[in-house]
């Protein structure tokens, strides 16, 4: 975001020092044991092949090597992943780490991404997407946020189907019938309030402000008009709340509300409304 700045000279001293073979090497060793094929599933996985992903944009952009040192352990983990789908009958719908649509959205970008380009990974995801999601109706988002979510599973669900359905009218009847509210111009969805953020359950109530955002920012990218617009003032509204709570907040919050509210950004960045 800022090339050519002590921030960005100092983020890649600090990229050459932790990303090197023999460390790779070392986390490939751990995730190889019997024990952890289901280690980090899917929440660090996702996290991981967004970490690929943006190496390699990186690596295009300006020649650095670093795609190339992770690609031994991001491999083995979709390799994983691949295994993985097929047994998988049911989605987890929940608003924590194990929500399959959070991990299978960050999958699909990563697989859809130029240098990488997995056609077999694309085609699991748009399988098992399609089964699990293409019929809810009705999601009940009113119910929403539990105590300890970091993730809207309504918003998140619609998160990855904006990448699934390639159509925009079977996507926008699909939406339609899955969160009607949305289309609603006199819907508020409330943020996420935290009493505690010291609390590290209770404090993810500021991630769900941000997974919300970028949702709704996906959202907003895809629909367009009037719609398009409400949805990001929706998103924003939601940023608000929480950003002036991530720098210097305690590590309970601190030590990974900062990804939240980059890719939220991020997804905002994306809009021309």
């Amino acid at each position: 975001l800022f090339p050519d700045t002590d921030l960005a000279h100092n983020v890649s001293a600090v990229f050459n020092e932790q990303f090197t073979a023999e460390k790779v090497e070392q986390e490939l060793k751990y995730f190889q044991r019997k024990a952890a094929s289901a280690f980090e599933r899917t929440y660090g996985w996702a996290w991981l092949v967004k970490l690929q992903e943006e190496l390699e944009k990186s690596s295009l952009e300006t020649g650095s090597s670093w795609n190339v040192i992770l690609r031994p352990l991001t491999d083995h983990v979709v390799s994983t992943w691949k295994t993985f789908l097929p047994k998988l009958v049911y989605p987890v719908r929940v608003g924590e780490h194990a929500n399959t649509a959070f991990g299978l959205a960050l999958a699909l970008d990563y697989a859809r991404t130029t240098g990488v380009q997995d056609e077999e990974l694309e085609n699991l995801i748009a399988f098992n997407s399609t089964e699990f999601y293409q019929p809810d109706k009705l999601c009940p988002i009113n119910y929403e946020p539990s105590g300890y979510d970091f993730l809207s599973p309504c918003l998140q669900e619609a998160d990855l189907m904006v990448r699934v359905i390639q159509d925009q009218e079977e996507f926008t009847n699909w939406l339609k019938n899955f969160l009607p509210q949305l289309f609603d111009p006199d819907f508020v969805l409330q943020p996420g309030e935290v009493v505690d953020r010291t609390d590290g359950k209770l404090v993810h109530l500021d991630g769900v402000n941000f997974s919300r955002a970028w949702s709704l920012y996906g959202l907003a990218k895809r629909l367009g008009g009037d719609d398009g617009k409400r949805l990001v003032e929706m998103g924003d509204t939601h940023v608000r709340t929480s950003i002036e709570n991530v720098v210097g907040s305690d590590y309970a919050g601190s030590h990974w509300l900062a990804t939240f509210l980059l890719y939220a950004l991020e997804k905002r960045a994306e809009l021309e409304l």
